[in-house]
């Protein structure tokens, strides 16, 4: 293994698999599995790339630290030479972290300075300039994130935002910089004293640049578009073949869980359930115990065939107002354990295709699922890959990050996921 990824969520470790699966255009991307959780043995020995999926975004700081330290040592002893600490391309965190924390950790037992901290995905839509977070044309803290359940993000100055996180300073290397190629962007690096650098990216050929100049870097920190270049400094020294994503797929029956609350999924859910069945969550019923898994399963085996869909994604305010009723947290943890449920009875009922919205709702279902494993497909859209366990039975999935995804996303994922 020659790179190891640690994600801190399994839509966000997905996503940066499925971006050194594809490398850059015309050279191919790394062999590239993603695990749920820490792996207890060895990794096969063709595995280049190697994506650790954790669900520590959102958990007490300590605990993320120390399951990331954990990860960090699995990854190193299957011989990787680099490690990514992959966060969302929204920098969802609070104050007291996650991602500060994290990072930190990681660079004092790796003994490194100066390290990257770039969440930018121009091809979502996150860009990031003068250490400001952009969503598309909006700052991060007017994009819609500053109304996120669980990480509300209200400062797009996002060097100002991890200071809160770490323990010293936080470095910038603005876009002027990033402009002047590999070699000054290293320079700037060098002449960094603290550990941590937010770094300006505004398209991927900055962040290819970026790449490029932290090909010898123990540590890198970012979104999946920090990884963009990343294959490609492997496959330049001739430690990588240049392969590209396995074409897989998986036909049979299909069910769509949505747990997300973001605006795309939003958008998403409308469009879909116009044409096929779909099952609003009554979140209080949830919380009294009048809906279970067993009445979302009902609905979705009864509708196989039709793209059924169950979503609890309601607006800002309704949210707001379940949370003020029932708590934040039992909320969270009631819907989480909704969703695994109902993916558990769902797989032992037969369905093989299965396509979930929401980071924290993905993290649910395939911990849920015990799945080992994935194999790294197509890219269905920016971000998302196809997935497939191993075993005698097979599941294909699309984990989709709440704001990722075209308007027909959950169509779409129904065809790429049967091999179309």
């Amino acid at each position: 293994m020659l790179l190891g990824v640690i994600a801190d969520d399994f839509t966000g470790a997905s996503d940066i698999a499925n971006t050194l699966a594809k490398g850059l255009p015309g050279e191919g991307g790394l062999r590239t599995v993603q695990y749920l959780g820490i792996p207890h043995g060895k990794a096969e020995p063709n595995v280049e790339a190697g994506v650790i999926a954790l669900k520590s975004r959102s958990i007490e700081a300590a605990a993320a630290v120390e399951q990331s330290l954990a990860a960090l040592r699995w990854l190193l002893g299957q011989g990787c030479e680099q490690i990514v600490f992959k966060y969302c391309s929204t920098f969802d965190s609070t104050p007291q972290g996650n991602i500060g924390p994290v990072a930190e950790a990681l660079a004092r037992a790796l003994d490194v300075k100066g390290v990257v901290a770039c969440p930018a995905f121009p091809g979502a839509g996150r860009t990031v300039y003068q250490g400001h977070l952009f969503v598309k044309d909006r700052l991060l803290n007017e994009s819609g994130l500053q109304n996120h359940p669980l990480n509300p993000m209200t400062d797009a100055d996002i060097r100002r935002w991890l200071r809160f996180q770490t323990t010293g300073g936080v470095g910038h290397v603005d876009i002027a910089t990033v402009r002047e190629g590999p070699a000054g962007i290293k320079a700037a690096l060098r002449e960094q004293d603290n550990t941590l650098v937010i770094v300006d990216a505004i398209t991927d050929d900055d962040l290819v640049a970026i790449g490029r100049a932290v090909a010898s870097c123990r540590l890198v920190t970012g979104g999946s578009g920090i990884a963009i270049g990343l294959a490609a400094n492997f496959i330049g020294r001739g430690l990588a073949a240049g392969t590209g994503a396995a074409v897989i797929g998986m036909d049979g029956p299909e069910a769509i869980l949505a747990g997300s609350c973001s605006g795309a999924t939003r958008e998403q859910v409308d469009i879909h359930r116009k044409n096929h069945p779909a099952l609003a969550i009554d979140v209080a019923g949830v919380l009294d115990g009048s809906v279970t898994a067993a009445d979302l399963t009902s609905f979705l085996l009864a509708n196989r065939g039709r793209a059924p869909l169950v979503y609890s994604s309601g607006t800002p305010g309704e949210v707001q107002a379940v949370q003020a009723r029932f708590g934040r947290e039992a909320v969270a943890a009631a819907l989480d354990g909704l969703f695994a449920s109902t993916a558990r009875e769902l797989v032992k009922a037969g369905i093989r295709r299965l396509v979930v919205a929401g980071g924290e709702t993905s993290g649910a279902v395939v911990s849920a699922l015990d799945l080992g494993a994935l194999t790294i497909g197509a890219e269905i859209d920016p971000g998302v890959p196809v997935l497939l366990s191993g075993g005698d039975e097979p599941v294909a999935l699309a984990l989709k990050s709440g704001n990722f995804g075209a308007p027909d996303f959950f169509t779409k994922a129904l065809e790429r996921l049967a091999g179309r």
